[in-house]
């Protein structure tokens, strides 16, 4: 549709991130589910992506390859990727394995994120 003066173009679409909790281990046996599931999350264009970490209640180097994999894949298709920790537990973690530099860690859900009357692109849980 070509532009009319004075008519304003219409609203850009609504940015929304998309939203993954994920519960129990993160280790060598739920490796290959989580990065089925988080490629598929990831396989667009610009991902936004908030991973809510604080359900876990373990994580190994599996589950820590999962999270660099999909840093790396948001990245490389300029997205953003946040973890949701809510504890000291997985930034100690990230701290000591050198990746806490790595990731935008923070304490509690994003503002506007996950409150009402908000809307979210996805809240799944795995």
């Amino acid at each position: 549709m070509p532009d009319i003066p004075g008519r304003s173009a219409p609203p850009p679409p609504k940015h929304t991130a998309r939203v993954v909790t994920l519960h129990g281990e993160l280790d060598l046996l739920t490796a290959p589910a989580l990065r089925a599931r988080l490629d598929d999350v990831t396989a667009g264009p610009c991902p936004d992506l908030v991973l809510d970490l604080r359900p876990v209640s373990f994580i190994d180097c599996a589950g820590l390859g999962v999270l660099c994999r999909v840093r790396n894949r948001i990245r490389a298709r300029h997205g953003r990727l946040r973890l949701v920790t809510g504890s000291t537990r997985l930034a100690r973690v990230l701290r000591h394995t050198g990746l806490a530099e790595a990731f935008e860690v923070l304490p509690g859900m994003p503002g506007g994120i996950g409150t009402p009357g908000v809307e979210t692109a996805d809240r799944a849980a795995l």
